[in-house]
């Protein structure tokens, strides 16, 4: 099975300590059961039961302690994207709050891993073991992530002491972290600096919780915080390299809550359409709730094998391949969106049972639409891609062919400082090579839809007053950038396919590319409409727009072995 299925939890790429953290994960949630679930949810309480369970188990600090810097010889601890996906995906399965204090854990986590302070990183690693979460102080209330305009202040005092006075804003974990990575300025030079303070020192001060939610998203204010050197962890470029980096490595797993998220939600709306009988029909027997089960379904299995295979592009970067800076956002931006179109498929079906305070679904449509909005994901990370587009399209380079990464292995290269520089310099490999190798109806009409837009790319080159001006009209960017992101969407699944073929069959793959054909033909639609596009640019969008070639018996087989096949398969334990 492609999905997450709880009860038939399949370990077989981990290693048996990491299988034993998931199962384990698994039996913590399913013994706390749906209805204590919803109800923590409800009443807003924080999770002591599922922190006592990580620090019972060593769970954060097997997985999330850097190898070299856990217990010696021990192999369960080290920094292993593989299977933190794994952890991201069940977390989120069971709830956002879990996974957001994991998430925000990984991200406190970047600077300090970062630094080139060894006793903060020995004291960050006893802070694991104890069972310690951790907080990224990098958003401010007027500033967001502007990192530019940060007002947080580190002020000389002389013999190596500083005080540190401001405020962070929407700072998860910062009502409990052992450690808050805070990002700001020195008051001297400007120089940008990252420093560790302790939410148990007086002055630090707990503004208040700025949501409503069982996870705490903290203001907190420093009032002379007393800094010694030994507690900054990076000045300069490092520190705003710390940062980007972290953002990198953190936030990749947005997506993968997003999947955890909408499987849960899937097993419970089949379940429930399955039972249902409206006008002495199944729900299930109807064409259009077909459809949309179908669609949604499609829509997962793309999400999550294109996670996954961008998680080979993290595992084997280096500073020669940093071609998953492309794939990362990503999985960030496209993966989250396409969450929120899978719940809203399954939200059409189930209807007002999708409000109904017992269910899981009624959580998993409220918190599915948080994940693409955190710190402007979307935007920031379109803007982020478009950069990639002329070296994607117009200067391959030559890499070797990067196979599936699930070895039991640290990943170094991802606390390298400076990973993030030079984007514009970025290479990737012939996106053709994944394209030309399958043959089937609808590649091949996306393939067409690809040639035209790479046309669209030349011509609009080729106007250098209206390239002026459209490289300034964000909302015309935003919409080239989705045609590009489901270029390399496809890309990297083909790609999964061919290196996968009995998971991913030669039958999903095809169902996922009738969908693709679709959401290129809307984006080009939308390109067109874009007030600045020129006559030529909407000639070619119209060129770009194409119907699937449809094949009924194979979307009968799709609906029958995977789709209506996963009712009555998972049930959380009431």
């Amino acid at each position: 099975m492609i999905l997450l299925n709880p009860n038939q939890y399949d370990a077989r790429r981990l290693d048996s300590e990491t299988a034993e953290i998931m199962r384990r994960t698994i039996a913590f949630f399913e013994a706390k059961g749906r209805g204590k679930l919803k109800a923590d949810d409800r009443d807003q309480t924080w999770y002591a039961d599922f922190l006592s369970f990580v620090e019972e188990h060593q769970v954060f600090a097997k997985l999330l302690t850097p190898s070299g810097h856990g217990p010696v010889g021990n192999r369960e601890y080290r920094w292993d994207t593989a299977r933190n996906c794994d952890f991201s995906e069940i977390t989120g399965f069971y709830g956002l709050a879990y996974w957001y204090t994991w998430q925000v854990t990984i991200l406190g986590l970047g600077p300090l891993w970062m630094s080139a302070n060894e006793a903060m990183k020995a004291r960050t690693a006893a802070h694991l073991a104890a069972g310690g979460i951790f907080a990224f102080g990098l958003s401010e209330r007027e500033h967001g992530a502007d990192l530019y305009s940060s007002a947080m202040t580190l002020t000389p005092q002389g013999d190596g002491k500083y005080v540190a006075n401001g405020s962070k804003y929407y700072i998860g974990n910062a009502n409990k972290a052992a450690l808050v990575s805070t990002f700001g300025k020195l008051a001297d030079t400007g120089d940008f600096v990252f420093f560790a303070v302790d939410t148990q020192h007086p002055a630090y001060e707990l503004v208040q919780n700025v949501v409503n939610s069982q996870s705490y998203v903290a203001e907190y204010t420093l009032h002379d915080y007393p800094i010694t050197e030994a507690d900054i962890l990076s000045r300069g470029q490092d520190a705003w390299d710390a940062a980007l980096n972290t953002v990198n490595i953190g936030k990749f797993n947005l997506g993968w809550a997003s999947i955890g998220i909408c499987t849960h939600a899937f097993y419970e709306a089949m379940d429930h359409a399955a039972r249902r009988i409206l006008y002495g029909h199944p729900v299930t027997d109807f064409p259009h709730v077909r459809k949309l089960f179908t669609d949604a379904y499609g829509r997962l299995v793309a999400m999550k094998v294109f996670a996954r295979r961008a998680a080979d592009y993290m595992r084997a970067a280096s500073a020669e391949d940093r071609r998953y800076l492309l794939y990362n956002p990503m999985v960030k931006m496209k993966v989250t969106t396409q969450g929120e179109e899978v719940i809203n498929h399954l939200w059409d079906v189930i209807a007002a049972k999708g409000f109904e305070k017992d269910g899981y679904f009624e959580m998993a449509a409220r918190d599915i639409r948080a994940l693409p909005k955190l710190e402007g994901t979307v935007h920031v990370n379109m803007a982020l891609i478009i950069k990639f587009i002329r070296n994607y399209f117009f200067s391959p380079g030559d890499f070797p062919v990067i196979p599936r990464m699930d070895a039991a292995t640290n990943d170094d290269f991802l606390f390298e400082q400076g990973a993030t520089r030079g984007l514009g310099k970025i290479q990737f490999h012939d996106y053709n090579l994944a394209y030309e190798r399958v043959e089937l109806p609808n590649v091949d009409v996306f393939r067409r839809q690809i040639a035209v837009f790479k046309e669209f790319l030349i011509a609009s080159a080729m106007d250098p007053a209206a390239a002026s001006a459209q490289a300034k009209d964000i909302d015309f960017l935003l919409s080239m950038g989705e045609i590009f992101t489901l270029v390399a969407y496809g890309q990297l699944i083909i790609e999964y396919h061919t290196m996968n073929p009995t998971e991913l069959s030669t039958d999903l793959l095809a169902e996922i590319f009738d969908i693709l054909v679709r959401d290129f033909s809307k984006y080009a639609l939308q390109l067109y409409c874009k007030p600045s596009s020129t006559s030529s640019q909407m000639d070619l969008c119209q060129r770009m727009i194409a119907k699937p070639v449809p094949d009924p018996a194979r979307t009968e087989r799709i609906w029958s072995e995977h789709v209506f096949a996963l009712r009555g398969q998972y049930t959380m334990n009431p």
